[in-house]
Formats: C-alpha cells, structure tokens, sequence
C-alpha cells in the first residue's frame, strides 16, 4: 500500500494556504476597512510559518514570519490596512511559492528586496537579513512597559488532537512565553489503564498567567484550535503582588507521557491538519465525529485517470455483452445484459461527477492577474464572474488555464481604454471584463467579454492583407474576418510590450481549444466591446453518440450537436446537385454528402437520411446511408500519424470489437459554410 509522502501533502496544502492568503488580499483590496479579512490574512500567513517550519522549510518559515509580523501591525491598529500594503504582500506570495517549490535552490536577494518593500508599506525599516529558522514564535511581541494583568485560563483539547498534529506542550510554552504562569494538569479524566488508548489526549489544564500583553495575545495562542477546543479565560486583577514559579507538569502517568511523545517542536503549531467536526468528551459521541472527518477524502489525480480508463474499458465490454444478447433467444441472457447495461451507466454518470470540478476553480486565478495588470497598465479593472458553480472536467479545466490568461489579458491590453478615454466616451473610468460560464447540453460555454472599444476590422483586414493571410479585396464575413486574430503570428499591437504584441497569445488559444475538440465564436461592437465565447466539451472521456453509417463504414457524431434528423430520397438527392441546399422550415441549410468526402466508391442507399448539426449560430446537413442510433462512445485519441487528418477529433471501439471515427462537428460545420459561400459567389 503505497503512502503519501509528507513534503508532498505540506506543497498541497501550502498552495491552497497560498490561495487562501491571495483570495483574502485581493478581496482586502476593496474593502481596506475590513478587520475580518485582515484576521483571515494574518491565520494564513501564520499557518504557512508554523507548518514550514515544522517540514523542515526554514526559508520560507522565516521569510513568512516578518510578513506575519507586518500584518499584525494592521490587525493590532498600529498602522492602516493599504493598498500599497496589500500590493507588497502579493508581492512575496510569488516569492514564496518559489520557496515551497524549490526550497534548496539560490533566490538570490530577492525577499530582501520584497521585505524591503513591505516594511516600506508599513512605514518601517527593513529587516535584517533572514535567520535559517523561526525560534521565536508569533505571539512574542515588542511593546513597550504596561501594566501587568493576571488571567486564569482553563482550557481542554479533543481526544483526537495530538493524532491531527496539534502539540499542548506548544501551546503552554507559548502561554508561558507571554509572562510568568503557573500550569496546573487535571487528570481527573483519565480512563483506567486498561481503557486507556496511548493516541488520546484526556488531560485539561489549570493556567494562571501574569503578563504585560493584552486578552488578544493569550487568543493568538489559541487561534488555530479554538473551533475544536473548550476554553475560558477570565481576568483575575490587576499588577500581581507575588507571583510563583511555574510549576512544571511532572512526567508521571501514561498521560503525560503519550503528550510528550508527539514529535512536534513548539515552531511548528498550528500545524496543517485534517478538517474534522469538534470531537466532543463524551465518548458516544466519537462515532459522529469520525463519519464527519471522513465526508472528505484526497485522492491523487492520477488514479481517478486510471479509474476513468477502467470504466470505459467496462463501457466497451458492456456493449459487446449487449450485442451478443440482442442475437440472442436466452431470456435470462439478455435480462443480465440489461442488468449490466444499466449498472454500466450509473457508474459510467458516477465517474463523470467525480472528474467535475467547478469553473470557479478556473476563475479565482484570474483575480490575481487582473489586479497586477491594473497596476501595470494604469486602467482602472472590475472584473466580475458568472456561473461559477457550472462544472467541468478537469482536464478541460486544467488546458482552458493558458487559453483564457491570453484572453484576458488581450481583452484588458487591446479592448479596455484608459481612465481619461473612457470619461471622453461617456463610460464608466473603471472598465469591466465578465468572465461567464453556462452549461449548454454536452457543452459549457466559457465567455470572456470586455466594455471596451471593440476589434477595429478595417485594421484586421489591413494587418491580415500585409501578412499575406488574405487577397487583397478579398470577400469575407464578418466573423471569417474576426476569426483572422486567431492565425499564427497575427497581431494589430504597434509595439511589442510585456502584455502583447508577438502574436503568439491568440494562436495558443485556437490550438488548444481544437485539440479540446471545441470551437470559438466571437462577437464585436465598435465602441461597446467584445465577447469570446469557447464552446468546450463538458468532457474528454465518455460521451454520448449517434452511430451512422456511410458506405462500409460507421462514425460517429457527438449527440450534443446533432439537432434533428431527415430524410434524403434518391430523387432529392439527385434534385439538389450541384447546389447542396436543403430547404429547412424556409431557410436553407447547406449539406455535405460524406459519401463523396470520405471517397466511399460505393452507391447511396435508396432513403438516405440527413442529420442536421450546429456549432452555435451555425447549421449544417450531413449525409449518411443509415442512421443505426444511440452509441456510448469511449474516446480514444487518434495516433500522431493522423494529426493533419482535421475530419475526425478521435475513434471508438464498437461492440464488436471493430473502429469507428468520431467526426469533428467543428470543422465539418466550417467545410459546409465554405462550401455555401463558394456556391453563392459562383450563384
């Protein structure tokens, strides 16, 4: 049974640490007043210290530390949250990121140089060079004399604590790290020794402390366990009149002896651990505690890949097993086909669910980004998302990344005006870009849209005529004449700059949105802005088909793009020659007869059927032979002999253990619009 490595699970979690510390950065953006996110900002950034230091990340431990310390300026109203704060703090997340990454390798002086602009934030000097480790942990504070203030605390931790990583010897000396205390353990809970599970913690502790520092430092202690803890702290005076030594919990029982065992140095807490409901004392209550902590569980990408394969392989059988059983007269037979047939499904719609994953995922980077482009580019940038609950796979999730960075930062760099531009055209100074995602039928349709100036077409044609895309005065539609920005090379930049100008961006787009078998519509109005729509299969693995044949051959067209079927007779099919217009509820569809296009040299069946498809405003007739119905299609990626063979977007197994193409809906509906246009000229 293989085991996660630790340093692995501590980079998982630092990155969504990371994610969350951004998040509440860029959210503080907006509301610098807001004191819960400045608390929600300082937890992060004193977790990613604590477990830094903890798996062995001294670096990035001590990095994090003066960021921590200059946050809890803010959150201790020493100095006003600001937005050039909240830019230096983004600032070091990269930096550290590279820390956890790559923890042995020469950063060079690079977090001086970021601290050095963080304390200059703050209104401070800059710090000294950083030490190899945090020793000192974050509640020790610099302040000048106060008055001294006695607390009594009692506080208790859950059963399961010291399992999760949590170390109660940490958090006494960091109690004791804030003034003179006494520490007194009750083991009056104590189970008999015959009870007793050496993993469980059944000791509270009696802490009476005397300290210069405020209630809030005795609750920074705590703040990591105070959701699974039971505490109280009550002020018992003023200046102490005497004070005791700190009486120390000697080492005698199992008890103290199962706390001491916990390999956690004091650095370390809090430390990362599973999410679980608060355990309660009482013991029969454990069992709901423990369904709790289970509700979720990480799984390693990898085997959910594997685990797809799986399905389809069972997929493939399953449709084998079925057609054996419909040549069959065994009853019993056909009634386990069917059986199987419909357990197949539910797993097949299972596993689907499983690689789901929302779009938000997808669209919470791209806060970070706007916000740096903003700064860089002087524009003033709301950036608003949509449907962000809609779901996709996530291998679509994790190839639209890259894509949609072009998209946006073209949208900001090409579409939106400056401040001063926008006032002169009545607009709003701060420009908007609308990131929107909707499900529609084996589809999701990713938008990014920008209230900008819009695409000057006659610079298009212009740039497009130059680079030799185009003839001169060569016709075109406005949306051949849009979809020129996505050649190789295109670009209407003036000058090369950091955000545009090669281009290369919009190419990345179109190919990776091909090779997710997708399409890209685009929509411009001069002045108002611009829209770019990607068409992206809900998945890449199972879908569902219509099996037809042509000539000997069968293929497949993905269900979500067929609209509605006909009928083609033998004398309409001679009838519409040399035209290939059918007449559709009075407008007329173009048709490609995929008998002539795939070279059959085999006749048309007498009733030939016509299966009318789209790719959003765009129809286009097929013709086949026989249309044989329903297919559950595995998909499997073509070699790399037949990348130039742009027809076809992958083959399935059949039950019969034969092939069948799938056909690419995007670039047959293309063929057909060229081939409409072609016969209007000629017309």
């Amino acid at each position: 049974m293989s085991t996660l490595d630790p340093v692995a699970v501590f980079r998982m979690e630092a990155a969504e640490c990371l994610e969350t510390i951004e998040a509440g950065l860029l959210d503080l953006t907006h509301d610098l007043d807001n004191k819960d996110l400045v608390d929600a900002v300082f937890r992060g950034l004193h977790t990613l210290k604590g477990s830094g230091a903890m798996f062995g990340f001294e670096a990035l431990a001590a990095f994090t530390h003066h960021c921590e310390t200059a946050f809890d300026r803010v959150r201790k109203g020493e100095v006003a949250a600001t937005s050039e704060l909240v830019a230096a703090v983004l600032a070091t997340q990269d930096h550290m990121r590279a820390l956890v990454d790559q923890p042995d390798a020469d950063h060079g002086d690079t977090g001086q140089k970021l601290l050095a602009q963080l304390q200059a934030a703050v209104g401070g000097k800059a710090p000294a060079p950083a030490v190899a480790a945090v020793s000192a942990p974050a509640a020790v504070r610099e302040a000048p004399a106060k008055k001294k203030n006695s607390w009594r605390i009692r506080f208790s931790l859950p059963a399961n604590s010291m399992a999760n990583g949590t170390n109660p010897l940490g958090l006494l000396d960091e109690l004791r790290d804030l003034g003179e205390c006494t520490v007194r353990a009750n083991t009056s809970a104590i189970p008999p020794l015959d009870e007793l599970t050496p993993t469980e913690l059944h000791i509270s502790w009696d802490v009476t402390l005397t300290s210069e520092q405020d209630r809030s430092a005795i609750d920074d202690v705590f703040i990591f366990v105070l959701d699974d803890m039971e505490i109280s702290v009550e002020e018992i005076g003023g200046a102490a009149t005497a004070t005791a030594a700190p009486v120390e919990v000697k080492p005698t029982a199992v008890p103290i002896a199962a706390v001491s065992a916990v390999p956690v140095p004091p650095a370390a807490v809090p430390a990362f651990r599973p999410v679980e409901a608060v355990p309660a004392r009482r013991e029969a209550s454990a069992p709901a505690s423990q369904a709790k902590s289970a509700e979720n569980v990480r799984v390693p990408a990898e085997r959910l890949d594997e685990l797809m394969d799986r399905v389809g392989e069972l997929v493939i059988a399953q449709s084998r097993l079925s057609q054996l059983a419909s040549a069959s007269a065994d009853i019993a037979l056909r009634s386990v086909s069917e059986e199987i047939e419909r357990l197949s499904g539910e797993l097949r719609d299972t596993m689907m669910v499983l690689r789901m994953v929302p779009v938000a995922t997808l669209f919470s980077r791209f806060r970070r980004l706007v916000h740096d482009l903003a700064r860089e580019t002087g524009k003033v940038i709301e950036l608003v998302m949509e449907g962000e609950t809609t779901e996709v796979d996530k291998t679509v999730i994790e190839r639209l990344a890259d894509p949609l960075v072009h998209l946006v930062r073209n949208s900001i760099d090409h579409g939106l005006e400056v401040p001063a531009d926008r006032l002169v055209a009545g607009k709003a100074k701060a420009g908007t870009i609308t990131l929107s995602a909707r499900q529609a039928g084996g589809e999701v349709i990713i938008s990014i849209k920008d209230d900008g100036r819009g695409i000057n077409r006659e610079r298009v044609r212009a740039k497009a005529e130059s680079s030799g895309l185009i003839h001169p005065g060569q016709p075109l539609s406005d949306s051949e004449l849009l979809q020129l920005i996505f050649a190789p090379g295109f670009s209407t930049a003036a000058a090369i700059t950091n955000l545009s100008g090669r281009g290369v961006g919009m190419d990345v787009v179109k190919k990776t949105v091909e090779e997710l078998r997708g399409a890209i519509d685009i929509v411009s109005v001069p002045g108002q802005g611009s829209e770019v729509s990607l068409r992206i299969p809900l998945t890449l693995a199972i879908i569902d088909g219509l099996l037809v044949r042509v000539g000997s051959g069968r293929y497949v067209i993905p269900l979500s793009a067929v609209e509605e079927c006909l009928e083609l007779s033998l004398e309409e099919d001679l009838r519409s020659r040399g035209r290939s217009f059918i007449s559709l509820r009075d407008s007329l569809v173009p048709f490609l007869r995929l008998r002539d296009l795939f070279r059959t040299g085999t006749k048309p069946d007498v009733h030939q059927k016509v299966v009318v498809i789209s790719t959003g405003t765009e129809r286009v007739g097929l013709v086949v032979d026989q249309i044989i119905g329903d297919h559950q299609t595995v998909i499997k990626s073509m070699s790399k002999l037949h990348n130039d063979v742009a027809t076809f977007s992958g083959a399935t197994i059949l039950g019969d253990g034969s092939v069948a193409l799938i056909l690419d809906v995007g670039h047959l509906v293309a063929a057909g619009q060229q081939q409409e246009a072609q016969l209007r000229v000629a017309g």
